[in-house]
């Protein structure tokens, strides 16, 4: 099973920009979709964004729509999430996870997930 290790959070100020990486073990990365989601203080784990084992489709929260992307480099084993024009309700954890097969927004689909990194937008 793949093993997960997130990096690049920290503190910005809103309308910055922070780039996240998730660093993956094992020789199987390309055959699994990837997945971003955050949980922010005293709420849920939610969706953020989502790839293919390709990188060729992608699905985002409508909340990041437009200001995240997700890519990814199988032959470094490595996706990210590029996060721009960053607001103060982004603060939170985000962790990536992945799972084989399709895509999905649903937490529960994914099989392995990384440790979290915290990302923190003041205003």
């Amino acid at each position: 099973q793949v093993q997960l290790v997130e990096s690049g959070g920290g503190l910005v100020q809103a309308g910055g920009s922070l780039r996240l990486s998730c660093a993956a073990s094992g020789r199987t990365f390309s055959s699994y979709a990837m997945g971003w989601f955050r949980q922010a203080p005293g709420k849920e784990r939610e969706f953020v964004g989502t790839a293919s084992w390709s990188g060729a489709n992608t699905y985002y929260a409508d909340s990041v729509k437009g200001r995240f992307t997700i890519s990814r480099d199988n032959a470094k084993n490595t996706v990210y999430l590029q996060m721009n024009s960053l607001k103060p309700e982004d603060t939170a954890v985000y962790y990536c996870a992945a799972k084989r097969g399709i895509t999905a927004t649903l937490d529960t689909l994914y099989d392995a997930w990384g440790q979290g990194t915290q990302v923190t937008v003041s205003s």
